[in-house]
Parts: C-alpha cells; structure tokens; sequence
C-alpha cells in the first residue's frame, strides 16, 4: 500500500512540474501585410496594411504558434532559435513547418525605437506575412 501511495504522490509531482515548465503567450493582431518575390525572384513592395483583429496564440507546451484567422495557421515549432538584441529590435524567432507541411521561419521582434512595438513576422523564403501585435493578458 506504501508503494502505491508513493508512486500516485510521484506522478502528481513529475505531472504538476510539467506543466508549470511550459508558458502560453496570447497576442493580438490589429493587422497585416504581405511581401512577396516576382517572377525574376526581386521582393516587390509591401501590400497596404489591412485592419484584422484576430488571435495569436505561442505554446511553449505543445511547441507551436496557432494564428485563429479565418483560415486556422498553426505551426509546429521545430527549433526554437537564440533570442537575438540589439540597439533596435529584440527577436525571437523559430523555425517551424506549418498545417500543410511548408518549412517556415516565424520571428516575433519588438520594436525597440518605436514604443516596443510587436511584430510577427512569417517567412516562408518567397512571400513574408506581417501582423502587428500586442500581447494580451491572460
């Protein structure tokens, strides 16, 4: 019976410091542009910011980032990168695959000169999508 009991107490432990090991971060967007490479592989202009308010969400425990657009984009982190500072920005970034298999790079970068500003940016080598945010209390 004291095995028992030890063993339950044991798995309580491992399962209660797994889960505080792990951090959610929840932003969200006020909006969007898009970059992206012409025929000859030149980057053309940044299309207009567009307004969207919607949900971004960076699991450490699950090891991905979900943006709830109109179509759901999750992406799996697959190495999480060195943070990376200087004068001006801040970045995270990950290189990830998204929902249908592409290999993507995902930076989050605070814009040090421009009131910390948050940015996500979404690289996939051709096109790079841009959501501004800001972070939302949990």
């Amino acid at each position: 019976m004291a095995k028992i009991k030890t063993l339950i107490l044991l798995i309580f432990l491992v399962l209660g410091l797994h889960q505080s090991c792990g951090q959610t971060y929840k932003f969200s967007t006020s909006g969007f542009s898009v970059l992206e490479k012409n025929r000859k592989g030149d980057w053309g202009n940044w299309s207009d910011l567009t307004l969207a308010k919607m949900m971004v969400k960076l699991d450490t425990d699950k090891s991905r980032i979900v943006v709830y657009s109109e179509v759901i984009q999750v992406f799996e982190i697959v190495e999480y990168h060195p943070a990376e500072e200087n004068e001006t920005d801040l970045v995270y970034a990950f290189t990830c695959i998204d929902n249908n298999g592409e290999d993507c790079t995902l930076s989050i970068i605070t814009r040090k000169n421009q009131d910390n500003r948050k940015q996500l940016y979404i690289n996939y080598g051709d096109r790079i999508i841009l959501y501004n945010i800001f972070n939302l209390k949990s």
